[in-house]
């Protein structure tokens, strides 16, 4: 267990990237010599490491950075089946994968990870003495513990303790959360949101996720479904939705209802890339639902700018791309909902994932508490 300055010196590197110790020493407010000594036991534990030499005026600094085998990490998705479980190290890369059956059983979920591990931790006795710890990505609302699934739709879940289960069965310290607040937490780790203090991610595949992160925290609210735009009216008395309202967001701009939408206009389109096809050769409805879906995307996100002003929106896709009819309406959307002041000034970020991006987002969450720990509002 990492004491609280040791995390301090953590959270500051993993934030900034390399740094020498005359800086860390003045970001911690400490005396080089105490920022020194923290760094030692680091160093020992092989956490941090040094890497190179920087030369300026005066002497030269070693930096410091976090040694990516200074730990490890699994992350498992539960948003598919099968289910994904990766292992990645402490700069998030992933080195290993598996795949397990997907249950609803909390019980069964615990015993398939078990099972599952010794033939993702094979041939690396060196990495299993390092895990340190275990993250699950679902769908659904998560408490602010990262411990409890408080309720999930798609997996008929209320009041789960997944963590404590699989805990249980595998003796690793485990950690849940929300698939989008994970797909949040590796970009401020690891990706693009870095260096961006107040961001919000919008998460489009099957459904439609968001997550927020407010002066460099993520920002959960009272109850865990801060910005839950999927499930925020759109359209008034709109289609029937899975949570049990009608109109919300899902029902109209994620991907399952496109597919929805097409099928009941008699398309044979299986995903986005053939829908924008059938627009691109002039099908009116086509272009039509690609109208529906785009306009009430941007409107959400248009609403998420006024709410938050965040320095970044960025929107993940598991499949197509935004640089044809779809991307352009949700950008025209943005820019005619927001005020004028507002126009133009948030940068909206696009970018193409693979499905590995939900297990890398659970496997973040651990490391996330294992380098900074718990993340209270």
């Amino acid at each position: 267990m990492l004491t609280s300055s040791q995390r301090q010196l953590l959270r500051v590197i993993s934030e900034s990237g390399p740094l020498s110790r005359t800086v860390l020493a003045a970001s911690m407010g400490l005396s080089k010599a105490a920022m020194s000594g923290i760094a030692r036991d680091l160093i020992t534990l092989g956490v941090l490491h040094e890497t190179e030499t920087v030369y300026g005026q005066g002497r030269p600094s070693i930096l410091l950075d976090l040694h990516p085998e200074g730990a490890f990490f699994v992350g498992i998705s539960l948003l598919e089946d099968p289910a994904p479980m990766v292992l990645s190290d402490l700069n998030g890369k992933i080195i290993a994968r598996e795949n397990m059956p997907l249950s609803r059983d909390p019980e069964v979920i615990a015993r398939l990870i078990a099972d599952a591990l010794p033939k993702l931790l094979a041939g690396r006795p060196d990495v299993a003495a390092k895990l340190s710890g275990l993250g699950v990505a679902l769908s659904g609302f998560v408490d602010e513990k990262q411990a409890n699934c408080v309720q999930s739709t798609l997996l008929g879940w209320q009041g789960v303790p997944l963590a404590k289960i699989i805990r249980q069965k595998t003796g690793i310290e485990t950690f849940i959360e929300n698939d989008a607040k994970a797909i949040a937490v590796s970009e401020k780790l690891f990706g693009t949101a870095r260096d961006i203090r107040n961001f919000s991610v919008v998460s489009l595949g099957e459904g439609v996720g968001c997550a927020h992160f407010i002066r460099g925290k993520l920002y959960r609210g009272n109850h865990g479904g801060a910005g839950e735009i999927a499930h925020c009216t759109i359209e008034p008395n709109g289609s029937p939705c899975r949570c049990g309202k009608r109109g919300c967001l899902d029902t109209v701009a994620s991907i399952n209802a496109i597919k929805e939408m097409s099928k009941t206009e008699g398309l044979s389109c299986t995903s986005l890339t053939e829908l924008e096809e059938e627009a691109s050769a002039g099908n009116a409805v086509a272009i039509r639902i690609l109208h529906r879906a785009g306009g009430a995307l941007g409107l959400a996100i248009a609403h998420l700018i006024q709410f938050n002003d965040p320095g970044m929106i960025l929107i993940t896709h598991v499949e197509g791309n935004f640089d044809g009819l779809f991307g352009t309406l949700v950008q025209q959307a943005i820019e005619a909902n927001v005020l004028p002041r507002y126009a133009g000034q948030t940068p909206i970020r696009t970018q193409r994932v693979n499905g590995d991006i939900w297990a890398r987002g659970a496997a973040s969450i651990a490391a996330h508490n294992f380098l900074i720990g718990p993340n209270p509002n």
